[in-house]
């Protein structure tokens, strides 16, 4: 029979999904160092790749605004299914072990000690690929199209408000914390797949705001921005001070720290919180 929790189908149902969500937090928060520095960074690597897949997608397509934004979340969900079926550490998605710590299975030291690490971990990762792929002279190939749209990404981004890019953030990581949240129903690679696609594309379509992702488009427009040969500036007829907000400090202070706030909110209290509320609270405390 369809839907019953005893393995008949597949899919799990959400109270099996959040006791699995809490044995993994256990698992996540007690990796040692040598295994959650490699996964953090790879993980860095993972999103680097999705968002750099989304830009060249989007870049000079001439398509409707709404159909090329869609397009580019549809494809940048590479690097959240690289993520989840390669096996990474990332920080948007870790926001989850809260609700091993709301059980008291994992403690305050360990929930900040992993989301450290990873989050350090993640920016390497994505500012090594944002580093690599501008060395690899891509962006200022052709009309420089790719390395336009690359300066265009973060130049908005970097002229959102911190109010704004909170926000932006809490609607960012609830979307991929539910995408990670669907793949615990999973037992196959092509459910795991599904579920990831959709919530991934309605967040980069939206244009909200995501930290790992931002750790590979401000350093990749700040490469490229340093970097980019006098050829790329010539054939996108482009001045280096036409992007005011693509600076370390518009990165760093007016974009990333907002954002990262924005996504812990969102990660950790409107999924992570409210689904332990529902499915794994004591029951002596239960109303």
């Amino acid at each position: 029979m369809p839907g019953t929790a005893n393995g008949s189908l597949d899919a799990l149902f959400p109270a099996d999904m959040a006791a699995k969500a809490e044995q993994l937090g256990v698992t996540k928060a007690h990796l040692p160092l040598r295994r959650l520095v490699p996964l953090g960074v790879l993980a860095g690597a993972f999103i680097a790749l999705g968002a750099n897949f989304s830009t060249v997608v989007t870049a000079g397509t001439g398509l409707d605004a709404g159909v090329s934004r869609a397009l580019g979340g549809v494809v940048f969900a590479l690097g959240l299914i690289l993520v989840v079926v390669g096996g990474a550490e990332l920080f948007t998605g870790n926001t989850l072990i809260v609700m091993a710590y709301a059980s008291r299975r994992v403690t305050a030291t360990a929930l900040l000690r992993n989301w450290l690490i990873v989050y350090v971990s993640n920016f390497v990762g994505a500012a090594a690929t944002a580093m690599l792929v501008v060395a690899s002279g891509r962006l200022s190939a052709g009309d420089g199209a790719v390395g336009l749209r690359a300066l265009r990404i973060a130049e908005t981004k970097g002229a959102v408000g911190f109010g704004e890019a909170i926000a932006s953030g809490v609607l960012a990581n609830c979307l991929v914390c539910l995408a990670v949240w669907m793949t615990l129903s999973a037992h196959t690679l092509v459910d795991k797949v599904v579920v990831i696609v959709p919530p991934v594309a309605a967040f980069v379509a939206a244009g909200f705001e995501h930290s790992v992702a931002n750790m590979y488009f401000f350093p990749v427009a700040l490469f490229q921005r340093a970097w980019a040969p006098d050829r790329f500036w010539a054939a996108t007829d482009t001045p280096t001070s036409g992007f005011p907000h693509v600076s370390w400090q518009h990165f760093l202070v007016s974009n990333l720290l907002p954002v990262t706030i924005g996504n812990i909110v969102g990660g950790a209290v409107l999924v992570g919180l409210v689904y332990w509320f529902v499915y794994l609270r004591p029951a002596d405390h239960a109303g």
